[in-house]
């Protein structure tokens, strides 16, 4: 699911609004964690379940972390890190890996796997392991609510996209936080402003970017090429 499609727009998000805003704050957190897990399924049913996972997994470490002390701190850590990074080097870089371990030696004996990367790994990932790294520096106190770290991991805005967000930065707002007419229209503001970017303008660019890059680069004069190159700076961007 994507914030500009008509699946978002007319149905996920005004569904989510009318129980957010009719439920009691004590259920609030509850509700969005349970449409960021549908957000999240919607285009990747199975995948859903290895990031909770990765956040019960998390959670538990995190729990150890803040009951270690001295040097046994290093090792949770590590453990962590390493964890995260396995998972994350397996889906993006598993076949990488084989092909040029087949290649250095001559041997053919690895085989590589069709493997679907799941969306926003990376994101929610890098944003686990700032939790545990935060939390192991003391900059921030461990979150025994299962729950409200697994909002903070998956919370849909920036679950696919970015940006990374730390959790020192929301950590009050994920606890506590007062909802009011004026910051909810500015919040609508900020959203049809990019809504209209990404719709009028990088979805336009896009196309141009495209017939751009479908041309044959040899046959490209030096203008065509230099606004080639700019239109997929602008698309990146907006």
């Amino acid at each position: 699911m994507i914030f500009a499609s008509m699946t978002f727009l007319w149905i996920f998000l005004p569904i989510l609004l009318i129980i957010y805003f009719l439920a009691k704050d004590k259920y609030r957190n509850i509700i969005l964690l349970i449409f960021s897990l549908i957000f999240y399924s919607w285009g990747e049913p199975k995948y859903v379940f290895l990031m909770i996972i990765s956040i019960m997994l998390n959670y538990v470490l995190g729990l150890i972390l803040d009951k270690t002390k001295n040097k046994l701190k290093k090792f949770i850590l590590f453990i962590s890190i390493l964890l995260n990074l396995g998972l994350l080097a397996y889906f993006k870089y598993f076949n990488f890996i084989i092909e040029n371990i087949n290649k250095i030696f001559q041997i053919h004996f690895f085989e590589t796997k069709e493997i679907a990367l799941p969306i926003g790994i990376s994101f929610y990932t890098f944003q686990i392991m700032s939790y545990i790294i935060d939390l192991y520096r003391g900059d921030i106190v461990v979150q025994k609510n299962p729950l409200n770290l697994a909002l903070y991991i998956s919370f849909f805005p920036q679950l696919i996209a970015g940006p990374i967000v730390k959790y020192h930065d929301i950590e009050e707002q994920i606890g506590s936080r007062t909802v009011s007419i004026e910051k909810f229209s500015q919040g609508i503001k900020r959203f049809i402003i990019g809504l209209s970017k990404k719709v009028l303008i990088a979805n336009t660019l896009a196309l141009m970017s495209d017939t751009a890059f479908d041309s044959d680069i040899s046959a490209l004069s030096a203008p065509i090429a230099w606004l080639r190159n700019n239109l997929l700076y602008v698309s990146n961007i907006l």
